[in-house]
């Protein structure tokens, strides 16, 4: 049997088979066989996938806005989202040199442009507007590095492995900046939260669509940070920042 022997509309077809690639599609819209466990399992990974994608776009908006309303980053580690920035670009070269599944990584790109521009806004209302562009300006052209061909290919799983460590290493840093400040700053509950719930996620859609090790165990320590940093939230909840505990 072939896609055209479904009753499926043609336009659908190529959306469809997005979430049910291969033999999955005549599976479910040619067999009718909605209960192929393999099967069900790729489709609830890709929309999965898909929806971390849609959803990656407007993730750390409310931490932007919430940054240019105050005019202050303060609270907010540049030390840490710099190493979530390193962890989150090293997540999108892997996948893209080793041709992944988009759904697999695809949030990253969106991700790392909304940290830069958290990590521009930080510097610019320090004060450090300069540093800023800079900051900017090094980060496009490190990327356009990773991205291209000339890149070896150690070098990127070096990246990935070191990923595990920088990515719980970045969230523990902003988790002893709330501590220490008996405070969340300007962090948005929204990003937090929304972050927490994408890494939970990936660990699933990581084992069904890479089955990489260390893919999936980015994911799994991420999670946790995001965890703990997401409890600081609800405890440091509307807590004003602690300047002399700062001090």
């Amino acid at each position: 049997m072939a896609a055209n022997d479904t009753i499926v509309p043609a336009f659908l077809i190529s959306w469809l088979q997005l979430l049910t690639p291969g033999d999955c599609f005549d599976e479910f819209f040619v067999n009718y066989n909605f209960l192929d466990v393999p099967c069900l399992k790729i489709f609830i990974s890709k929309c999965l996938g898909y929806g971390i994608i849609c959803g990656s776009f407007i993730v750390k908006v409310p931490q932007i806005i919430k940054i240019w309303k105050a005019k202050s980053g303060e609270g907010i580690s540049l030390f840490g989202v710099s190493l979530e920035l390193v962890g989150i670009s090293a997540t999108w070269a892997y996948g893209a040199a080793h041709t992944f599944p988009f759904s697999s990584y695809g949030e990253a790109l969106s991700l790392a442009v909304q940290t830069s521009i958290i990590a521009f806004l930080v510097l610019l209302y320090a004060n450090q507007v300069t540093k800023g562009v800079i900051y900017v300006s090094a980060y496009v052209a490190c990327m356009a590095f990773l991205l291209s061909p000339a890149v070896p290919l150690g070098l990127l799983t070096v990246l990935q492995a070191g990923n595990i460590f920088l990515t719980s290493f970045s969230k523990c840093i902003q988790a002893w900046e709330n501590f220490r400040n008996s405070s969340t700053g300007q962090l948005s509950v929204v990003t937090v939260y929304l972050l927490f719930l994408g890494s939970c996620a990936r660990i699933f859609t990581s084992i069904q669509e890479t089955g990489d090790v260390m893919v999936i165990a980015t994911y799994v320590l991420a999670s946790i940070c995001n965890g703990i940093i997401a409890t600081q939230l609800v405890y440091y909840w509307n807590s004003p920042l602690n300047k002399d505990k700062r001090s």
